[in-house]
């Protein structure tokens, strides 16, 4: 199988690392980047992690003509990238090319099935965390499941060996018949994690140490619940402020996404996630003030990055 990965992020890189680690296929990095490519190719990427630490060497390419044919991409490029990158890409697949996301917020999906077809498109989430700590260097900083599904709620064939590959490098995963259902969930986690992080500066584990940020989380979390209830979305938890706590605390030393991009002023996905909400609900009808405060001020901070230059 061949396998590229559409990203050299915190993500990206811990995939790739772990994918290569378990000889698992032909694995390459596509970068929109042709010289830092061209130095992951040739100083490789290390992971951190509990249980260690390892180095691997990698294929890294700008060019697109190098990853022609591919059997599997994973796109773990921001939400607001991915359009672009699709239009890239998609002239070097083959009908049997399956794309795959496990990106953060809303509609990316909806994007992959209008370029490349609803018949290569995969979708899911991942409850891995991943802090990039230098170019090709990440720490591992959360574990749990990886669930991956298509729209059209079916289990094909096709996706079996992408539930393998995962599996087999050491990333616990399942397939689901509702991959609405799945998304929207994580999506109701990452409310309640990635703004207020992001605003605050703290890691995961010290939103539900204070008072003040475990308040916040919950007044978020209740919100985007009674949105995807509203939409008779079922998530896959029976208490989401009680998820969202223990995510807090199994990913408690990460630093959320959003952080990590506010950190190295770069633009966020908020729009995506804390500001889907905004957009669904009020289409519906619905009061969404915390998530409304939680978007002006992560845009706030991204435009005083102008400002502080």
């Amino acid at each position: 199988m061949k396998v590229v990965i559409v990203g050299p992020g915190a993500m990206g890189c811990l995939f790739a690392g772990y994918f290569v680690k378990k000889k698992q296929h032909d694995v390459w990095i596509l970068d929109k980047n042709a010289r830092r490519a061209k130095r992951l190719k040739e100083n490789g990427i290390r992971i951190d992690s509990d249980k260690g630490s390892f180095s691997v060497k990698i294929n890294a390419t700008a060019s697109v003509s190098d990853i022609k044919s591919p059997d599997l991409v994973i796109l773990c490029v921001k939400s607001y990238d991915t359009e672009d990158v699709l239009k890239t890409i998609e002239p070097a697949l083959t009908k049997d090319s399956r794309v795959l996301t496990l990106q953060n917020g809303l509609g990316n999906m909806e994007i992959m099935n209008e370029i490349v077809g609803p018949e290569r498109v995969l979708g899911g989430v991942t409850a891995h965390g991943a802090t990039l700590l230098g170019e090709g260097y990440t720490r591992h900083a959360g574990r749990g499941d990886t669930v991956i599904g298509n729209m059209s709620g079916k289990l094909t064939v096709s996706m079996r060996p992408v539930r393998e590959l995962f599996n087999l490098s050491g990333f616990a995963t399942r397939l689901t018949k509702d991959v609405n259902s799945i998304i929207w969930s994580k999506l109701t986690i990452n409310v309640g994690i990635n703004a207020i992080s992001a605003i605050t500066r703290l890691q995961n584990g010290a939103l539900i140490e204070s008072e003040g940020t475990r308040e916040v989380v919950s007044m978020a979390v209740t919100e985007a619940a009674r949105l995807a209830k509203r939409k008779r979305i079922k998530l896959i938890y029976d208490d989401p402020i009680q998820k969202v706590e223990s995510v807090c605390r199994a990913t408690a030393s990460n630093l959320s996404s959003m952080l990590q991009d506010v950190l190295k002023k770069r633009k966020t996905e908020i729009d995506y996630i804390n500001g889907a909400i905004v957009r669904q609900a009020k289409s519906l009808g619905i009061l969404t003030p915390t998530n409304v405060i939680l978007t002006d001020l992560v845009k706030s901070i991204e435009f005083a990055y102008s400002k502080q230059a």
